[in-house]
């Protein structure tokens, strides 16, 4: 498999297959919704979009990144959510980079969003579909943001079948930018235990597959079951 791994800024076409990364927080979020019941998740171009989205189905809910803020029933923290009851409801999100990064490649054939909480499904669901080239869209620090290029590059070895050891990646994680953000409290709508969840491998056995419907990119779960032939890490 051909992995690139590029900044937002750096997409000059529509790649075939892409894996958009977003490990803290925006796709670990995502998950985690799915995992309290969300049916889809919407994912906004911006924050006027998302309240209009949520002003036009009161019924869904719409989360950002940052404080709390009106017309948003929620923040972009794991740790918040994954006390939230979401069964069958829609969810708007709208982030700084990740939900930036998936509208990026909303034209390629096949769009994942992922964090290391759906890695190794990410990573199955890109051998079942036996993809040649694969671009991975570090979302963070205008591609530069080790959580997410870690993640990405765990995930492509992962997609070859080639067994790895996760620890140093997800230390690379763990001793990033953006987890020392978290810690000392420079971002705001934050949980302690964030980077903890953040960080949890294979928390969950779906990955995460984004498509347009009608003028909307909508991000859902796919459960990949496991195939015999997986290598072991």
């Amino acid at each position: 498999m051909d992995a690139r791994f590029l900044g937002i800024a750096d997409l000059t076409e529509a790649p075939s297959v892409a894996v958009v990364v977003d490990v803290m927080r925006a796709f670990t979020v995502a998950a985690w919704a799915f995992a309290q019941g969300a049916e889809q998740i919407v994912l906004a171009e911006s924050l006027d979009d998302a309240r209009a989205l949520k002003a036009d189905h009161p019924d869904w809910v719409a989360l950002k990144d940052g404080p709390p803020a009106p017309g948003f029933d929620l923040v972009n923290s794991p740790g918040l959510l994954r006390s939230t009851d979401l069964g069958g409801r829609t969810v708007v999100q709208k982030t700084t980079a990740g939900t930036v990064g998936a509208l990026a490649v909303k034209d390629a054939s096949l769009v994942l969003c992922a964090g290391f909480v759906v890695a190794e499904a990410t990573a199955r669901l890109l051998r079942d579909r036996t993809s040649d080239s694969v671009t991975f869209v570090v979302t963070g620090e205008d591609g530069r943001a080790d959580e997410d290029l870690a993640c990405a590059q765990y995930i492509a070895r992962r997609a070859t079948g080639a067994g790895t050891d996760p620890a140093g990646f997800l230390r690379r994680a763990a001793e990033s930018r953006a987890a020392t953000e978290l810690a000392e409290g420079v971002r705001q709508g934050v949980h302690p235990d964030d980077i903890a969840l953040c960080l949890e491998l294979d928390r969950f056995p779906f990955a995460m597959v984004a498509a347009l419907e009608d003028s909307l990119m909508v991000l859902r779960p796919c459960t990949v079951p496991a195939s015999t032939e997986d290598t072991s890490l």
